[in-house]
């Protein structure tokens, strides 16, 4: 099983793809972790919200296949850090489909990609930038996976 992070748009801030990276290979050793980027719009001016996150949605639909999609959404479920490192767990136990984690958009997600969506996690209440939140992800995901190992990268 494959775990994917999904972003809409690239990935334009030097030191946040350095932070992808950094994460990106640590996770390595644990898990198959892979990346991909949704190409932003191109030509929105004409558009109002509803009509871009409904065309971000068939892209992120599209890309996911059948993959389970958890979305990295504002109103999803907080965890800290050990509880997310149970969630992954039995999510990865469930074997099967690949899980394909989303940042979506500037507006968020369409309603049609919220009804695919196996899950929504919430990394905190505040709001961070799209860009950040890759980073944060990243490194939530790798220590969860040291904290599945016993490994002693978190402390509690």
């Amino acid at each position: 099983m494959k775990v994917t992070l999904m972003t809409v748009g690239k990935t334009d801030v030097p030191w946040v793809r350095q932070g992808l990276e950094l994460y990106a290979s640590r996770l390595s050793h644990y898990i198959k972790f892979g990346m991909m980027e949704i190409p932003e719009l191109k030509g929105v001016s004409a558009l109002d919200e509803a009509q871009i996150k409904e065309k971000e949605g068939r892209l992120i639909l599209k890309a996911a296949g059948d993959a389970r999609l958890v979305l990295l959404d504002e109103r999803g479920k907080e965890f800290r850090s050990l509880e997310f490192a149970a969630w992954l767990q039995e999510a990865l136990g469930r074997g099967g489909k690949d899980l394909v984690f989303v940042i979506g958009g500037a507006y968020g997600f369409s309603q049609e990609v919220y009804d695919r969506a196996s899950a929504l996690i919430s990394l905190s209440r505040m709001t961070f930038s799209h860009q950040m939140v890759r980073v944060i992800f990243t490194e939530q995901l790798y220590r969860a996976c040291t904290i599945l190992k016993g490994e002693p990268y978190h402390h509690e």
